[in-house]
């Protein structure tokens, strides 16, 4: 049970984050969004370590760490863009789905069982998230390269998965997240320094990208202790949630009308969270 919470607030967190994201890189520059909330994010983590001080662990053993902050940053990037130029409704699910079904193969390939009724709750999760998600004919469909960049946070969220996942196993969760975050970080800076892009801002943006970073390191948090105590292939289906949030967000916040197969969508959705933590 500890380990569905800690992915359905996963799940909470990245929606309310995705969503203000998006939001933010309709009017800055990506830039200016990655680097207010990810540096913020690091920081955070860096902040708890001091506080928890885990054991250091071998360079060696940080390996998967790292390599799942470089495809979180990737895919955070990826799902930014992708929100600013196509339709939210659209972009949150096509990254959701593909995300979740990286870690859900691996898991099961690695030996990872579990009863019929987990089964039929992911499955569940799944069409509810499609469902919850999907746009009003074709004219909600969006761009083909926000089509095309939600595919790649999708590949990145999924290695973000999958890495820190095999990460937890050697490594204490905090200091694998602070690796992570770290990488993604300085990889973020490395990046800026060599391609120069605008970054221009306006000041009362700012805090609302504080707020970002915070949720996302806060998701990266739940969600890294979570495939600590429970199954990646789980915690992953249920961090996958978060486009539900985000569509309900764009619906409260900015008038998007919330059709029948949607609120379908939404108790489907619903319904296989309570059958994953029933199993």
């Amino acid at each position: 049970m500890v380990a569905v919470a800690l992915g359905i607030a996963t799940a909470v967190c990245w929606g309310l984050a995705d969503f203000l994201g998006g939001l933010r890189a309709k009017r800055l520059s990506l830039a200016v969004v990655l680097l207010a909330s990810q540096l913020t994010a690091a920081a955070a983590i860096a902040f708890v370590v001091l506080i928890v001080r885990p054991e250091v662990p071998s360079a060696g053993d940080l390996t998967p760490a790292v390599l799942a902050g470089l495809c979180q940053l990737f895919g955070i990037a990826a799902l930014y863009r992708a929100l600013a130029i196509g339709t939210m409704s659209v972009v949150s699910p096509v990254s959701a789905s593909g995300a979740a079904a990286l870690p859900v193969i691996v898991g099961l390939a690695g030996g990872e069982r579990s009863g019929a009724v987990v089964y039929a709750g992911m499955a569940a999760a799944f069409v509810g998230v499609v469902l919850a998600t999907r746009a009003r004919g074709e004219e909600g469909l969006g761009t083909d390269s926000g089509l095309a960049l939600a595919a790649v946070a999708a590949l990145g969220f999924g290695g973000f998965y999958v890495g820190m996942d095999a990460a937890v196993d050697s490594v204490d969760p905090f200091m694998a997240l602070l690796a992570a975050r770290v990488t993604a970080g300085v990889a973020l800076v490395l990046v800026v320094l060599a391609v120069r892009p605008r970054l221009d801002s306006e000041r009362a943006l700012l805090p609302s990208l504080v707020v970002i970073g915070l949720l996302d390191v806060s998701a990266n948090t739940a969600f890294t202790l979570g495939v600590e105590t429970g199954l990646v292939s789980v915690v992953s289906v249920l961090a996958s949630l978060y486009p539900v949030g985000t569509v309900l967000l764009a619906r409260g916040v900015l008038g998007e009308r919330l059709a029948v197969v949607q609120a379908v969508g939404v108790g489907v959705a619903l319904a296989g969270v309570a059958l994953i933590a029933a199993g």
